[in-house]
Formats: C-alpha cells, structure tokens, sequence
C-alpha cells in the first residue's frame, strides 16, 4: 500500500526533471532562431522577444501538460479525439517536419554552418557540406543502428559543457558590446508588427511540436516518481516545466539582444548560423572557432540521435511492415539528401510548413489541456479542428516560396484570404475561425448534456 501513495519529490529531483525538459528542448538549432531575430526587430527587440517567448517558451510547456492531463502516451493519442485517420496523418506530418524533412537535417545543416564553414575557404563549402553530412548521418545511422546510449551518455557532459561556453559568450558580448541594442536599425516589418513577427518566429523552433511527440517519454518518467499519481503527475510536469522554460526564455532573451547588438558591427545575416559564427569568431578568432566546431557538432549529434531513433521507433510502432532499421535507414538517408539544401533553403521551405502544422499544434495543445471542462467530447475537438485547418492550408500555400508563390492560383488565393478571413494580414488567418469553432463546439457539448438529462 505504501508503494501506491503518490509521492513528493525533493528540490533536487524537480531539477532533474527541469534539466530532462530542457534537454528535451534546448538544441544547437535553438541558437540561431532568437539571434536572427534580434537583428530583424533591432530595436524593437522587447516586443519582438515577448511575440517569440510565446511559440518558443510558454506554448513548449502546455504541450507537455496536453500529455500529462490527456494521459497519452504519444502524438497519436492527443490527436485521436479528433479521429483516428487524423491522428495518424498528424502524427505523420509531425514527425517528417521534426524528423528528416526539416528537423533532423538542421541538426547537420547548422552544426556545419556554425562550426566548420568558417574554417573551410569559400570555394570548399560546397562539397565541404556534401562530405559532412555524409560522415554526420553515418555515425548518427551507427549509433542509432545498436541503440548505443554512447552519445546520450556523451551528451550529459557535452551539453553543460556548452551551456557553460554559452554563458561565457553572454558575458563577453555584453561586457564588449558589438553596439547599443536600443539604437539598432528595425527591418520594415518589425517596425509596427514587431510583437507578431516574434510570434510568427517562435514556430522555427519546433520545440511545441517536439513537446507533443517526446513529452510522453518526460511524463512517464514523472509518472514513476510520483507513483502514477495523475494529479500529481500534471503538477510536477506543470512545476519543473516552468523551470525549464524560464531558463530557456532568459536564454532566447540574451540571445535577441545579443542579436540586436552585433548590427552595431555586422550586417543583417541570412540566417542565424551566420550571426553566431561571426559574433564567436569576433570575439574569440579562429581557436573559439575551432572550440565552437567541436562541441557543436557533437551537441547535435547527440539531438540527431534522439530524432532518427523516435522516428523510427515510431514509424515501426505504427507501420510495422517495415523494421525498425529500415525506417532509420529512411529517416537517416532522408535527412542527408534534405540537408545538402543548405541551411538557408531549410528554413525556406520549412516555413509554409509550420505555418500549416502550428495553429492545428496550437489548437489541439489548448484543446487537450482544457479538455477535462467539457469531458474531452469529441464534438468540440472536431468542429474546432476543421475550422482551424481551412485558414491553416490557405497558409500553406501562400507561403510557399518562388517561384510557386507567384502564380495566378496562388496570387488570388493570397487575396481572397486577405478579403475575407480577419487577421490575415498579419499571419494570424486560423485565430478568428479557431474561437469561433471553440463556441461552438462547447454550445453544442452542454446542449448534448441537457438533452442526455432529459
């Protein structure tokens, strides 16, 4: 009986959970986000921090209470009050985007950006990246293959190793600072809509989507803690969470403004892995540099792992005609193909998709953790999902790059979504039909109780 009794973890265990969620989170790819960031807002940095803090901090933690209060045990169960070919496609999407479309091959896409390209001369960068992801996604396919805990292990002492150069970073940057983050140059569209560019930002990091498909590995480690108490289960996801989060959310900040600061010395990069790379390399030359190549790499090798292994533990759970190696395989070659478009085109094409997957991520997230008010009807879930996925596909496409973007079909699409659906114009198409379809569906939820009673 005594083993049954939900039990209450010391400060000491709290932050061991802490630590797990910011692993889970906190990558080398969460680097160059808030960086490019701080050189798009300049001044306007506050706003744009606060728009960024709520994709990239507070949205990460909700979706981890969704599987805690949901009691899931993956992706596919916080999509199924939805439907079963929902969930799955969702599951699907979600794990291709964080997985070998997108996620994945950033992991090799910014470690040699920020690492080894400014080693190598400029007329070898090319074939340098053909050759570094070759290597990178055989020894990621190597140590995936025998399910080594090796890197995992490795990476307990790499990451704190590179958090701790992190903050040496912040505290040379901010003692020499590059310029005067208050002074610095604000691109057109962070002039008025600063707040929602943030926000709009924070879908890069992908850390809401990641939350949704590992959260149920830091849940279950919570559930054995405390017992399999549920409530408590959902308190001390709720309470190390929030730790997580604001060391994460203090992290993105010195980053934006650290960003915002080198315009006074740098010009406004093309992506974050460029900025990064220049600030180190002012700073501490070519040794930081080379110091910078080392630990990132094999800080992303270690994230690298983590993604091809859930995608094929996954993708095998629930495609099981394929073994589990084979589906790594796929995944590994995949993320070596995708990663040869170089970081830049990544980041291009990555974006219609998370403008697509997030308000659908973001909704269903809300969804789950309120669901205990309205029982988890499916009604509500339903009529909400499909009001969020028309805007949400109208997003998909207008935001898909060129030359695709200009033509006529997509042209007139891009007008008729301005015309009819509120808040288009700043990205935000899926907010006013979401709501709308939240009412709705709670109205015809209590109808369908007072009916039951009757």
């Amino acid at each position: 009986m005594k083993n049954s009794k939900p039990k209450k973890l010391s400060t000491k265990q709290y932050l061991v959970v802490a630590s797990m969620i910011f692993a889970l989170f906190f990558g080398a790819g969460n680097l160059i986000f808030p960086l490019h960031l701080g050189q798009l807002a300049g001044s306007n940095w506050p706003a744009a921090a606060t728009g960024f803090l709520v994709t990239g901090v507070v949205l990460p933690l909700l979706s981890l209470l969704a599987v805690a209060i949901t009691r899931s045990d993956g992706v596919y169960q916080v999509g199924l009050p939805v439907g079963s070919a929902f969930a799955i496609v969702f599951m699907t999407l979600i794990h291709l985007t964080i997985g070998p479309l997108f996620g994945t091959p950033r992991t090799a896409t910014v470690s040699y950006t920020v690492g080894v390209a400014p080693l190598l001369p400029k007329h070898l960068q090319g074939i340098g990246l053909t050759i570094f992801t070759i290597i990178f996604f055989a020894i990621v396919f190597a140590i995936s293959y025998n399910q080594s805990d090796i890197l995992s292990s490795l990476g307990k002492i790499l990451n704190p190793i590179f958090l701790v150069l992190l903050f040496v970073v912040f505290v040379i940057a901010f003692a020499r600072p590059l310029g005067n983050p208050s002074a610095a140059h604000v691109t057109q569209e962070y002039v008025h809509g600063a707040l929602i560019n943030g926000f709009l930002e924070g879908y890069n990091t992908m850390d809401a989507l990641a939350g949704l498909a590992f959260g149920v590995t830091v849940v279950t480690a919570i559930k054995a803690m405390v017992n399999n108490d549920e409530s408590q289960t959902a308190k001390v996801t709720a309470k190390s969470g929030m730790i997580a989060v604001a060391a994460i959310g203090v992290i993105y900040c010195l980053l934006i403004v650290i960003g915002a600061m080198s315009l006074g010395h740098f010009k406004i990069s093309a992506d974050g892995g460029v900025a990064f790379s220049q600030i180190v390399t002012y700073y501490a030359g070519i040794l930081g540099q080379a110091l910078l190549a080392v630990l990132i790499v094999l800080t992303c090798l270690t994230t690298a792992v983590g993604l091809v292994a859930a995608f094929a533990q996954d993708f095998h759970a629930h495609f099981p005609k394929l073994s589990y190696r084979a589906w790594l395989a796929i995944s590994c070659l995949a993320s070596l193909a995708t990663a040869n478009l170089g970081l830049e085109q990544i980041i291009k094409w990555s974006l219609p998709v998370l403008m697509f997957l997030y308000p659908l991520a973001m909704v269903l997230i809300v969804l789950s953790v309120f669901s205990p008010l309205f029982k988890s009807d499916h009604v509500v879930y339903k009529i909400t999902m499909v009001l969020t996925l028309i805007p949400a596909i109208f997003d998909l496409l207008i935001n898909l790059p060129q030359p695709i973007a200009s033509t006529s079909f997509v042209v007139g699409l891009a007008k008729w979504r301005l015309a009819y659906l509120p808040l288009a114009n700043v990205g935000l198409s899926w907010l006013v039909p979401a709501l709308f379809g939240v009412f709705l569906g709670v109205i015809l939820h209590l109808w369908r109780r007072k009916t039951e009673r009757i």
